[in-house]
């Protein structure tokens, strides 16, 4: 473990976190079923995981924590008559939970634009996100190398193109 760089022991530190479950993690869990459902948060909770997604410490980027219920989801009164087909309760979507989880931030935070999210806990019917938004009318946003491009696409989880959007869609691994 000597030779890890600073980012890499966070990472391995909050994966053991997670593993082993100790008396914090429960704690920092029953805190945040507390708090709503949407949150902004200072700083991000695992930061070199936000740091290899793109997170930088400046103004205009901010962190926020989003609280997605776990589970299948109850189908749509029925349209188009009642086929066997259509017939069940639950159903499983067809989005993952972390897209889900971008596209109410995106819908939540309208002048931001979301960049990345990432894992961050879950109880047991529940499941918590940290998104990473980009300000789209900050001067320092728009002329920054790395988020310029980011900017101008807009509704980017609604459509897909974050990571976790190419997932679902069968672009990424």
């Amino acid at each position: 473990m000597s030779n890890l760089g600073a980012y890499n022991y966070i990472k391995n530190t909050f994966k053991q976190e997670y593993k082993f479950r100790p008396v914090i993690y429960k704690s920092r869990l029953t805190e945040w079923n507390k708090e709503p459902t949407v949150i902004r948060i200072s700083k991000p909770t695992n930061l070199g995981r936000a740091r290899q997604l793109g997170y930088k410490s400046k103004t205009g980027v901010i962190i926020i924590r989003i609280r997605i219920k776990k589970g299948r989801r109850k189908r749509r009164a029925p349209d188009g008559g009642r086929k066997p087909s259509k017939n069940g309760r639950f159903f499983s979507m067809t989005k993952s939970l972390q897209s889900m989880a971008e596209d109410k931030a995106e819908r939540k935070f309208t002048n931001h634009e979301v960049l990345n999210s990432y894992y961050v806990g879950e109880t047991g019917n529940t499941k918590y996100y940290e998104i990473i938004l980009l300000n789209k009318q900050l001067k320092t946003i728009q002329n920054d190398k790395f988020y310029k491009q980011i900017v101008f696409q807009t509704k980017r989880a609604a459509r897909g193109l974050t990571h976790s959007g190419r997932k679902h869609r069968g672009y990424a691994k």
